[in-house]
């Protein structure tokens, strides 16, 4: 497709979703097993006047949310951004809205230009079960030690193979990524695991937290995330944790690209 290339913030909350990447069925995909790409394509197609194809900068799972999923898409259809943004959010689901639109270069990609992603899983940590927010929470009714679960994910940052936290359905071609960093804090009854990395593995910040609560029940010690780190077993790690309380954050562009400053990080020092 010619024509112009467009940039878009889209927030959506994956509860009903089967994840972001549409899928391609002989016979259609079932009521169950609707997806945010897809009815985003649906929305920008009926704004454009024809078929529009997307591209995202990071692929969640069914049940994962996004507060900036970044994709570009083309058309030479006649539309100012603000029509984009408010023509689309307009014919989609309550739970998704495309919250900002921006026109870039024709070699702006969503995936490939971007330098990192950056990813929130939040815990509810008391006796009772959360009944308001329930859908954007995990639940661990054990007290946990949050400096500790900090402490032993500090083991985890830097260049590594991450095979012991990637799902056995991952296909991406080697395990090797950098987490920059992760930080475990306690805000009241809610316990956050914040994780930026140039790139993530399936189900990779789910495990990650998986193997860090047993550090923060007391039940595993604080070098245990880096045992798992060096053996690289997957059977042995913990187990994957809920998909509700994660949420994408969005990923990060360097400057030139004049996207929003939320997914904009300053240029390394030379």
């Amino acid at each position: 497709m010619s024509g112009a290339r467009f940039a878009l913030g889209v927030e959506y909350d994956g509860g009903r979703f089967s994840g972001w990447q549409r899928l391609d069925r002989p016979d259609g995909p079932k009521r169950s097993e609707a997806t945010v790409q897809a009815a985003l394509e649906e929305a920008l197609s009926f704004v454009a006047g024809h078929p529009v194809h997307t591209t995202c900068a990071g692929r969640t799972d069914a049940g994962v949310h996004a507060a900036c999923q970044v994709v570009h898409f083309d058309s030479d259809a006649k539309r100012e951004p603000r029509g984009w943004m408010l023509g689309a959010t307009s014919r989609l689901p309550p739970e998704v809205c495309v919250r900002w639109c921006v026109p870039v270069a024709d070699d702006f990609n969503a995936r490939f230009s971007a330098v990192a992603r950056r990813y929130r899983y939040r815990i509810l940590n008391r006796p009772v079960r959360p009944a308001l927010g329930r859908q954007y929470l995990a639940w661990e009714r054990l007290p946990l030690d949050a400096g500790a679960m900090h402490r032993a994910a500090q083991a985890l940052v830097g260049e590594h193979d991450f095979s012991a936290f990637r799902t056995v359905h991952c296909q991406a071609p080697h395990a090797r990524r950098n987490l920059q960093r992760i930080v475990v804090l306690r805000q009241g009854e809610v316990v956050e695991v914040e994780l930026q990395a140039n790139a993530f593995l399936h189900h990779m910040v789910r495990n990650i937290v998986g193997s860090l609560l047993p550090v923060g029940r007391g039940e595993a010690g604080e070098g245990w995330p880096a045992e798992l780190l060096r053996g690289r077993d997957r059977t042995l790690a913990g187990p994957t944790a809920p998909a509700a309380g994660l949420v994408f954050l969005g990923p990060c562009y360097p400057p030139r690209w004049g996207l929003p400053e939320e997914v904009t990080v300053p240029e390394p020092m030379p």
